[in-house]
């Protein structure tokens, strides 16, 4: 399997999900929902998020018959081929969709194909706000606008990334222990909040404003982000030496039996090592 030929044709496709986007992004658009987890930002849906899909499946699909691959969107029912397969498709057409409906920067398209034993081999990921391309191959490296990406964590605080403010999030207490823990071992002034992103560009940010973190506790309810929220950046995570784990730190579980909700073990995400 050629990754990088499979990751040129995954660029133009969430680029030309991208422009979609734009097209969008200062008008009203219809807010729909369906089945998800347990918060709103899990249930709502746009006609934006099934164009975005649309175009992108109509640049993966044919691949899917040349060199049989399996396929997992969000916007489609999961149809189990990613079992059957040696890798899969994995895609969130429009991450982020609560930011985008409020026209907040923080949404994007997340393209991924990963392996059936849950190794990340190709992450692309599209910011249409700031027309910013990320994307990563296995074992050949990460790439920013297509150029090889270095992070540099230049801060003298910490960066705690989040989709819902801090004080709004269940078991706040325990993520500030946490973050004091982070901001007393690295020697930090203070710790600074960004809200308001999907997961993707909470994980893309931790990058961009290092050190940071981004985490989300085990819960019972169905949510967490899904497997689509976590494989493009998994894999340019892995790319740049960097984790991108469940919250106690296990490899995530990039291709799930029981569904594709991460709730049970959470997510972790930070650009150090300690």
């Amino acid at each position: 399997m050629d990754l990088q030929h499979l990751t040129n044709i995954a660029i133009e496709a969430a680029l030309s999900a991208g422009n979609i986007i734009q097209k969008h992004m200062n008008t009203d658009v219809v807010v729909e929902q369906k089945e998800g987890g347990s918060t709103y930002a899990s249930q709502v849906v746009t006609k934006v998020d099934r164009a975005c899909e649309t175009i992108i499946l109509s640049h993966l699909k044919p691949t899917c018959k040349t060199f049989d691959i399996g396929l997992l969107s969000e916007e489609t029912e999961d149809d189990k081929s990613r079992f059957e397969k040696d890798a899969f498709w994995c895609i969130d057409p429009l991450d982020g969709t609560l930011a985008f409906i409020n026209k907040q920067p923080g949404f994007s398209v997340s393209i991924a194909l990963t392996a059936k034993d849950g190794t990340p081999l190709i992450g692309v990921v599209f910011n249409p706000s700031t027309q910013t391309l990320y994307h990563a191959i296995k074992s050949n490296g990460a790439y920013k606008n297509n150029n090889p990406w270095n992070i540099k964590n230049t801060n003298d605080y910490l960066t705690y990334l989040t989709d819902k403010k801090l004080k709004d999030t269940p078991k706040s207490t325990e993520i500030q222990k946490i973050l004091n823990r982070h901001q007393a071992n690295l020697g930090l002034k203070n710790i600074k909040e960004i809200s308001g992103k999907g997961a993707v560009m909470c994980a893309i940010s931790v990058l961009e404003n290092g050190p940071a973190c981004f985490l989300k506790f085990p819960k019972k309810e169905l949510g967490g982000g899904s497997i689509w929220d976590y494989a493009a950046t998994a894999c340019i995570y892995t790319e740049l030496g960097l984790l991108a784990t469940d919250f106690n730190g296990e490899p995530l579980d990039l291709n799930k039996k029981d569904g594709t909700f991460m709730n049970e073990k959470g997510v972790y995400y930070n650009n150090f090592i300690l």
